[in-house]
């Protein structure tokens, strides 16, 4: 075993819902990194359309197989979470160039914060550059097919949401 300081790297977002794209993203980096956390931000300001709860529960059951990928929700700073876990490393999305300001500009300003801490960019599989949570929802919600764009575990979370609502 190595005496090396093991490399702790966050993945924070909402996946409201866990999206194939978000899955490319862990799964590869699970094989960069020691271990991935995947920090779901309990956001008041958004209407979920999955408590924080099960969208805990639904990424651990994907991502069981995978010992080091680790699930958890926070609040607050992003960069006091990711002291509080000793993390170096952050990891963002990036799906197309609209993407790259915000998180730039984000990227900056935690390096401000906690200069130690670095953001990785990594884009999904190709397959998947056009999908984000909120599109999944929205075509969902309008009848659309979703099948291959999120995990099975969440397309039948959002169909059993679907026929609940409808009683």
């Amino acid at each position: 075993m190595s005496s090396q300081t093991p490399r702790v790297a966050i993945y924070p977002g909402s996946f409201d819902p866990l999206t194939n794209g978000h899955v490319d993203i862990i799964e590869r980096g699970a094989r960069i990194f020691d271990a991935i956390i995947v920090a779901i931000l309990a956001n008041v300001e958004k209407t979920p359309l999955f408590t924080e709860n099960e969208r805990i529960t639904i990424i651990r059951d994907v991502f069981k197989a995978n010992k080091n990928v680790q699930v958890e929700a926070f609040s607050g700073l992003l960069v006091d979470y990711a002291q509080l876990k000793k993390a170096t490393v952050l990891v963002r999305g990036l799906r197309a160039v609209s993407d790259f300001e915000y998180e730039f500009q984000m990227a900056l300003m935690n390096r401000h914060l906690a200069p130690g801490l670095e953001t990785v960019f990594m884009m999904p599989d190709e397959k998947y550059t056009y999908i984000s949570s909120r599109l999944i929802k929205e075509v969902f919600t309008l009848g659309g097919e979703i099948t291959g764009l999120v995990p099975a575990v969440v397309e039948d979370k959002l169909r059993a949401k679907q026929k609940a609502k409808k009683k």
